[in-house]
C-alpha cells in the first residue's frame, strides 16, 4: 500500500474504546490536577521477550507490517516502527482477550454490515489466521509467508483483501485481513509507550505534537512554523 493511500485511508478507520462511559461533571474552583503531572498514566507494558505471539508468528506479523507500510523518504516502515511488538502486547492483554465484547453466544453468521459474529477473540483469530496463511502459502508456493519475496507477499495480501484467497472454513479471510490492517495502523500511530511508533516516527511525519499538556507557550506564534518535537507518555512516566 502506498503511503499516501495509507494516510488517506486513516480517515475511514473507526476507533473504538473500552473505557466506561461517565457522566460529565462541572469543574469549579480551579483545576483538579497539577500541571505537568500525569495522575493516571496507563500501566507500562511488561518488557522482556514476546508476550503472546510465537517467534515465527511475530516475524510473520512484522513482514505483513512491512508490506502494509513500506519505508520511504517520509518514514521508517511498519516493521521498523515496531508494529509487531505493539500487536504482541495488545494480544496478551484485554484487547486480545476481548474482555469488552459480549461472548456468551448464541453466534450466528450475520450480514457484512453487521460485522463479524464470532466467539473468537482477537488473539485466537491471530493464532488461527497466521497458521492458515502459512498453510496456504506452503501449498501454493512451497514456502511460509515470510519466505516469500515482496511481490509474492503483496499478491497474497491483495488476494486476502479482495476475498479471493481461501484460508479454510474456520477463517473469515476479509475479517482477518481487516484486523491485521487495523492493528498495524494502530501500532504505527500509537504512543510509543505501547511498543510501536518507534522514536515517534509517524508523529514526526504527520506533524502530530503527541501527549503535550497544553500549548500555551505557542499561542503567541500564530502563523509561524512551529517544528514541535513530539512528546510521548513514556517521557512522563520514566
Amino acid at each position: 500500500m502506498k503511503r499516501r493511500k495509507f494516510l488517506t485511508s486513516l480517515a475511514l478507520l473507526g476507533l473504538t474504546s473500552s473505557l466506561p462511559v461517565a457522566d460529565a461533571q462541572e469543574v469549579n474552583g480551579g483545576q483538579p490536577w497539577e500541571p505537568g503531572k500525569i495522575h493516571t498514566p496507563p500501566a507500562p507494558p511488561k518488557k522482556g521477550g514476546l508476550q503472546y505471539l510465537t517467534e515465527h508468528e511475530f516475524d510473520t506479523v512484522g513482514a505483513i507490517a512491512e508490506r502494509f507500510i513500506p519505508a520511504d523518504e517520509m518514514s521508517i516502515s511498519g516493521k521498523e516502527a515496531g508494529c509487531a511488538i505493539f500487536i504482541d502486547r495488545q494480544l496478551a492483554g484485554d484487547y486480545g482477550n476481548a474482555v469488552s465484547l459480549y461472548r456468551l453466544g448464541r453466534f450466528v453468521k450475520g450480514t457484512p454490515e453487521q460485522g463479524s459474529q464470532s466467539s473468537l477473540t482477537p488473539a485466537q483469530r491471530y493464532r488461527q489466521g497466521l497458521a492458515a496463511l502459512d498453510a496456504f502459502t506452503q501449498k501454493q508456493f512451497g514456502k511460509t509467508f515470510i519466505q516469500l519475496d515482496g511481490d509474492q507477499q503483496d499478491h497474497v495480501l491483495h488476494a486476502m483483501e479482495a476475498n479471493r484467497l481461501d484460508l479454510g472454513a474456520e477463517v473469515e479471510t476479509p475479517v482477518f485481513f481487516e484486523l491485521l490492517l487495523q492493528n498495524v495502523r494502530e501500532g504505527f500511530l500509537s504512543d510509543p509507550l505501547y511498543g510501536g511508533n518507534k522514536d515517534m516516527a509517524s508523529w514526526k511525519m504527520i506533524g502530530f505534537p503527541g501527549a503535550r499538556y497544553d500549548f500555551r507557550d505557542l499561542l503567541s506564534k500564530k502563523g509561524q512554523k512551529l517544528n514541535i518535537i513530539p512528546t510521548s507518555l513514556i517521557d512522563n512516566t520514566l
